[in-house]
C-alpha cells in the first residue's frame, strides 16, 4: 500500500477539453487495500478528461493531483464530486489538501471526504499510516444516491489564520483549529476517490 505505479491516463476522444482540464501532468497514486474482508475490485484506474471536469473510475483508491498546484497561507479550495456509481458498501470521496511528499514514502496530506451514506470525515495521511482528525459523522448537508444511483456534492475547506473550515453544499460541518494534525495545511492539493467507486470531479480550484 503506498507504492507509487504508473497507472495510464485515457482522454476520451469525443470530448473538446480545456489545456486546464486535461489529463496531462496529472499523477495518480494508488492506495491498495490490505483487507481480507474488502478487498479491491479487478482493472486498473481509469483517469479521463470529460466534460468541464475529470472522470475516475476506481477499482482501488487513489490520490490525483498536478505537481506544482500548491496553495498556502489563507486560502479556499473547492470542488463538485458527481458520485455516477455507488459501491456495495460505505467508501469516501473528496478533497485533498496540504500535501507533501505525493510520489515518496513520506507521503503527508489532509483530506475531507463524504460517503454515500451521508456521512463525512476528516483525516491526515502521514506514510502508510493515517489518523483521524474527524471520525465519521452523518450530516443532512450531504446529498445521497437518487433512485439512479447518482448525487452531487460540492465541497469546500476554507483555510485562515486560525481555523480550517470544512463545508458540504454551502453548509459548514465541522471546524479545526491550526494546530495539532490541522497545523499544517499549505502544501499540494487534487483530490481522492477511494476503491469501488465512479465518480466526475468538476470546478477542483484555489481562491
Amino acid at each position: 500500500m503506498g507504492r507509487f505505479v504508473s497507472i495510464v491516463l485515457t482522454v476520451l476522444l469525443a470530448v473538446v477539453t480545456l489545456d486546464a482540464q486535461g489529463t496531462t501532468g496529472w499523477k495518480v497514486r494508488p492506495d491498495r487495500s490490505t483487507s481480507a474482508s474488502d478487498p479491491d475490485a479487478a482493472g486498473d484506474i481509469k483517469f479521463m478528461a470529460m466534460g468541464a471536469g475529470f472522470h475516475a473510475i476506481n477499482p482501488q483508491a487513489a490520490v490525483f493531483w498536478k505537481p506544482g498546484t500548491n496553495a498556502s497561507g489563507a486560502y479556499t479550495l473547492k470542488g463538485r464530486f458527481t458520485l455516477l456509481k455507488p459501491s456495495d458498501h460505505t467508501n469516501y470521496y473528496g478533497l485533498v489538501f496540504g500535501g507533501s511528499d505525493l510520489e515518496g514514502p513520506q507521503q503527508t496530506y489532509l483530506y475531507f471526504v463524504v460517503a454515500q451514506d451521508g456521512t463525512f470525515l476528516i483525516k491526515r495521511r502521514n506514510g502508510s499510516a493515517t489518523e483521524d482528525v474527524k471520525v465519521k459523522e452523518a450530516s443532512p448537508a450531504i446529498r445521497r444516491p437518487t433512485a439512479n444511483g447518482q448525487s452531487t456534492n460540492e465541497l469546500e475547506v476554507r483555510v485562515r489564520p486560525d481555523l480550517i473550515a470544512y463545508s458540504v453544499n454551502g453548509t459548514t460541518v465541522h471546524t479545526t483549529p491550526r494546530t495539532g494534525l490541522t497545523a499544517k495545511p499549505d502544501g499540494a492539493y487534487g483530490f481522492r476517490i477511494n476503491h469501488r467507486l465512479e465518480v466526475q470531479v468538476e470546478n477542483l480550484g484555489v481562491s
